[in-house]
This record gives structure tokens, C-alpha cells and sequence, in this order.
């Protein structure tokens, strides 16, 4: 499989800095099915192209699980894994243009946002959609795309069209955005990967996604096919890319009059409220999604020493963004970290806070799950203090588009009444050594109480 990437932006031989592959070198890679050899068929100051050609070794192939899951005996040996672009030139991509997909330029950085004229070749792309889901995928990015259909069989010309093109790429775009979108899309036209899809590869698309997928008007095909058409993660990616995994869109999060506060704001408002009536000095927010608390935090300059984790590093990457934290000046800087992290695995960084927040976080938690969270918080970080936010579940008649029985969001697991809330508190507190009391968050009613409600947790004297 050929995939060759020219310029005749002068001096085009800058194309060589940017992919950090001298012009006058045969470059080649091991990967674990065959090998990747990067040459130039023509460097010229007007014209440069890269040619990176994946040479995947069907015996290797065999070795491995099978390119679709081994569907059937043969699949192993009759497939045409070897003779395709698929998520493999992904992989090719990936490890032989790491440094010019991440941006980076040693010899040359003022070029990495530089857009290029670039026109791409790939031989052969297999497209499980023909040519209308190819130009759907690749026109809305701005590409001039041009496809040569192979026909199934030359002799038997009645038999149609195969699924395989040649194709020919045009756009002037930055040469790191150019590789992150093939690396996306091209296991997309196919509609199939090689490995295992889990939870890592949602942080790969929101990082090779980044400026351009959330835009795309096909995003949520691009999600499904290359997440493999699994459910959960399909949903938590596209929830990240609109942005909605940090800051749920709850039902009470809509607007309001503007006589009133959202109830959102609401919550972190309280939350460092407390903080600053309990005289702590460290925090750690734990699930702080896009920053909303911790940029209350950083507002008061009684809190020394900030935490901000999160088990999406996309929602801290736009926490990082929203906070300024490139521009932020070294003394204030200093007091804030963010770290990736899940709350449900021990983590030493977690100790030494004087307070641990949780703002509408446990409901996003299976139940039998919320036992390894409580040792995590309450036992192994051990703060003095903790304070805990969650939806009431009573209050979710007053919204009619609520029906019975679902939640305020898609990705809640479970929604607590306020006895069960208060009875899931109070063990967790006679557990660990805490004393808890108990707050509504929001307007209240009498028959069903606030529309979401806070515990506070103090560690008891001994």
C-alpha cells in the first residue's frame, strides 16, 4: 500500500523538516505485521513528494488475531489486509510521522501551523459506503477529492464495482491536521480496525480530532465506525466532543430567567462557599471536568494548593485551556495541577488535601462500584474534609419531559432519593471515621424537596 504526500509550497523541500525524514534517506520502520519504508521519488525546491509505502507480511498477519475477528477459519489467510490501506497505514502513520502529527518541528517549529498546498495519493482505500461516504468525509474538511473505482473483476465487468479506490487528496492545510485526519478516517472507510477498540482509543480520537471532528457534520458516523460500532464508547465520545461528559446537561441546567442562578453554578458556588467557611487551604476536585470549580478556586487566594483530576484528559485539556494555563503567571501557576486519574484505583496524589470535592460525580458510577470509591476517597486520600453532590431523584417529576423512570442524563447509572442518599452517607461517614450533615441545592418544594442535595463530611475527633 502507497500513500504519498506532495507539496509546491517553495522551498517544498521543507516538507523533509516537517516530517523529519531526510529527502536523501530510504527511512524504514518495523511494525508487528510488516514494515514501513518512507523514500522521495522527487525532492525539488518546487516540488517534494513523501512517499511511505507499507509492506505487511501475510505470514506475520496470521500470527496475530485476525484482521476481522475470525469470522470464519479462512479469514486469517484469505483476506485483503495486505493490499489495502486500512487502520494498519493508520499504525503506519502513527509511528513513522509521529513527530509531524504532534506538531512538533526541531529544526524548523515556525512551519508546523504553516498550511501547506498538499495533495495526497492512496492506493488502495477500501470504502464501505462507495464514493458518496468518501466525499462526505473528506469535502467538508475542504479537500478536492478525486477517486478511481476498481471494478470487481475486468472480465466479468457485469459483476460492478468493487469497494476499492484509488484516491487523490487536495487541500492547503497544516501538514500535522492533514496526517490526524487520515489517521482517523482512513480505518473509518474501511469500517473495521485490526486491534482491540477500549476506552483509550476515545483519548486518541479527541486528540487526533482536535479543530476539526467536532464540526464535521458526519461526526457521529466518523465516532461509530471508529469505535467499532460499540455502544458506550461511541456515546462517551461523542458526549466528549460536544462537551457535555464535564458539564452534564442535565435537565436543571437549562436556562433560566436571569433573576435566577443556574442551578449548576449554584452547586459550585456552595461548594466554595464551604470550603472558605471550614478555613481550608488544599483542595482537590475530584472529577473536574472542564474547570468550572477550580476556577472559583483560583479566584480566592485562600486556596494554596489546587487538584484537578479527571479520568477524560480531553476535559482537562479544555480545562487547561479554559483556565489559561500557558498564560497564567509562574506564582499563580504553581498552585494548580492537573492530573489524569480515575477514582477508582488508589493514587497517592490524592493524599495530603485538606478537602476532596465531588460535584455530581457518583452518579456517573455503577453501584457496586461506589465501595472502591469510598476506600479511595475516604480511606486512602483521607482529607478532613469532603463534600459530595448529587440529583435528587423526587425532584425529577416537576420536569415533564422527564417520563417515570429515566434519569436527567444518558449517562447516569443511578439517581438517588434524599433518604437514600442520606443512608448511603451516614455508613460511609460511620465507616471512616466522619461525621456528616446534610444540604438542599436549589429551589425548594415542600413535597419533593431541592433538585439536588450535598453532604458534607468532617472527619470526626478522635
Amino acid at each position: 500500500m502507497l500513500l504519498t504526500i506532495t507539496t509546491t509550497r517553495y522551498p517544498a523541500t521543507d516538507l523533509g523538516y516537517l516530517l523529519h525524514k531526510h529527502p536523501a534517506k530510504v527511512h524504514t520502520f518495523p511494525l508487528t505485521a510488516g514494515d514501513v519504508h518512507i523514500f522521495y521519488p522527487e525532492a525539488t525546491e518546487e516540488k517534494c513528494t513523501a512517499a511511505l509505502l507499507l509492506d505487511l507480511d501475510p505470514v506475520r498477519l496470521t500470527r496475530k488475531n485476525g484482521p476481522g475477528g475470525n469470522d470464519f477459519a479462512l479469514e486469517l489467510y484469505v483476506n485483503d489486509r495486505p493490499y489495502v490501506a486500512s487502520s494498519f497505514m493508520s499504525a503506519a502513520i502513527s509511528q513513522a510521522y509521529s513527530s509531524a502529527m504532534n506538531g512538533r518541528c526541531k529544526d524548523k517549529p515556525e512551519l508546523v501551523d504553516v498550511a501547506f498546498p498538499l495533495e495526497v495519493t492512496l492506493s488502495v482505500l477500501p470504502v464501505n459506503g462507495g464514493e458518496p461516504l468518501l466525499r462526505s468525509l473528506f469535502e467538508p474538511l475542504g479537500y478536492e477529492v478525486s477517486v478511481q473505482a476498481f471494478p470487481l473483476d475486468t472480465q466479468f465487468t457485469e459483476w460492478g464495482q468493487s469497494r476499492y479506490y484509488e484516491v487523490s487528496l487536495k487541500n492547503t492545510l497544516p501538514l500535522w491536521m492533514l496526517l490526524s485526519q487520515l489517521y482517523v478516517l482512513i480505518p473509518v472507510c474501511d469500517n473495521d480496525k485490526h486491534y482491540f477498540i477500549g476506552s483509550h482509543e476515545i483519548e486518541k480520537l479527541m486528540e487526533k480530532g482536535r479543530d476539526w471532528l467536532e464540526d464535521h457534520p458526519a461526526k457521529e458516523l466518523i465516532v461509530r465506525r471508529y469505535m467499532k460500532h460499540l455502544g458506550p464508547l461511541t456515546r462517551q465520545a461523542l458526549d466528549l466532543i460536544m462537551k457535555e461528559e464535564a458539564v452534564p446537561e442535565e435537565i436543571e441546567d437549562t436556562p433560566v430567567p436571569a433573576e435566577k442562578i443556574r442551578l449548576h453554578d449554584l452547586r459550585l458556588q456552595t461548594v466554595r462557599d464551604l470550603l472558605l467557611e471550614q478555613q481550608v487551604t488544599s483542595v482537590a476536585d475530584l472529577g473536574c471536568g472542564e474547570g468550572k470549580l477550580l476556577r472559583l478556586l483560583m479566584e480566592k487566594p485562600a486556596f494554596t494548593r489546587i487538584l484537578g483530576m479527571d479520568v477524560s484528559y480531553r476535559s482537562l485539556e479544555i480545562a487547561g485551556e479554559k483556565l489559561k494555563l500557558d498564560r497564567m503567571p509562574e506564582r499563580q501557576r504553581k498552585r494548580l495541577e492537573l492530573i489524569q486519574g480515575s477514582l477508582l484505583y488508589k493514587d497517592k496524589r490524592l493524599s495530603g488535601f485538606d478537602a476532596a470535592t465531588l460535584v455530581e460525580v457518583i452518579e456517573h458510577l455503577e453501584p457496586p462500584r461506589l465501595a472502591v470509591l469510598e476506600k479511595v476517597v475516604f480511606e486512602y486520600a483521607c482529607p478532613s474534609l469532603v463534600i459530595i453532590t448529587t440529583v435528587n431523584a423526587e425532584y425529577n417529576i416537576k420536569y415533564e419531559s422527564l417520563t417515570a423512570g429515566t434519569f436527567r442524563h444518558n449517562d447516569h447509572r443511578f439517581e438517588w432519593t434524599r433518604p437514600e442518599f442520606e443512608a448511603w452517607a451516614t455508613v460511609v461517614a460511620e465507616r471512616f471515621g466522619y461525621t456528616v450533615t446534610f444540604k438542599p441545592l436549589g429551589e425548594w418544594d415542600d413535597a419533593v424537596g431541592a433538585p439536588s442535595q450535598l453532604a458534607l463530611f468532617t472527619i470526626a475527633d478522635t
